[in-house]
């Protein structure tokens, strides 16, 4: 078997890759800079700095014209992904946090893409269930509470049109995935991880970017 995980990850080389990478523009910076700013104790909630760029990068891959969000927090990867959207693109963000939310709405605004996003502060569930039932999402981005995690897919699939795509944050969990008496949040990202990898209804693939990275499209 060829082992694969030779190439391990300094800080060198992830500033390598960064440098590499399409650089964040003036609104993301300020908006990156101030969650770790006047959140301090809440900014590892936020996407890593590589994922911007990606999840722009998947929006335009896919033709994404309807994104869905499960998980807002300070608003950089909605930004990102409204970002990348078409002018009459829309992004339906889901948050139960005005005050996180604040940061976002203030970047969309000076970055001209508030009108392209619908942000519904109230539980994720009840945004997705009020959602039309037939297939018509052409991408989500999930990164939200882990206990739910199963809850949201089994609403984002159903409404996935064919090709669409899933991406899921977090399904490495800071690494813990591997432990046999997990608990909480990691042994609920365990059970996400096996779930995924068992529906038949989609086409998936685990990677090891950030804090590790589910696609999932919709066959």
């Amino acid at each position: 078997m060829t082992k694969g995980n030779d190439t391990k990850i300094t800080d060198e080389l992830y500033a390598y890759a960064l440098a590499h990478n399409p650089p964040l523009d003036v609104v993301q910076r300020e908006l990156v800079e101030t969650t770790y700013t006047e959140l301090p104790d809440h900014a590892g909630m936020q996407s890593a700095q590589e994922q911007g760029p990606l999840l722009a990068f998947l929006v335009r891959l896919t033709g994404a014209r309807h994104i869905v969000e499960v998980g807002t927090f300070t608003g950089f990867s909605a930004l990102a992904m409204a970002q990348a959207l078409p002018a009459d693109g829309t992004l339906l963000a889901c948050d139960i946090s005005e005050e996180w939310t604040a940061y976002g709405r203030q970047a969309w605004e000076k970055a001209g893409v508030a009108d392209r996003i619908d942000l519904r502060i109230a539980p994720a569930l009840d945004t997705l269930r009020a959602m039309p039932a037939e297939p018509h999402i052409d991408m989500a981005y999930l990164d939200a509470d882990k206990g739910n995690y199963i809850a949201y897919w089994e609403e984002l699939v159903p409404r996935m049109r064919p090709g669409g795509l899933v991406v899921t944050d977090n399904v490495l969990f800071h690494g813990r995935v591997t432990d046999p008496l997990a608990t909480g949040d990691t042994a609920a990202i365990q059970g996400f991880n096996d779930h995924v990898a068992a529906d038949a209804r989609m086409d998936s693939v685990l990677l090891t970017v950030a804090d590790g990275l589910t696609l999932s499209r919709r066959r």
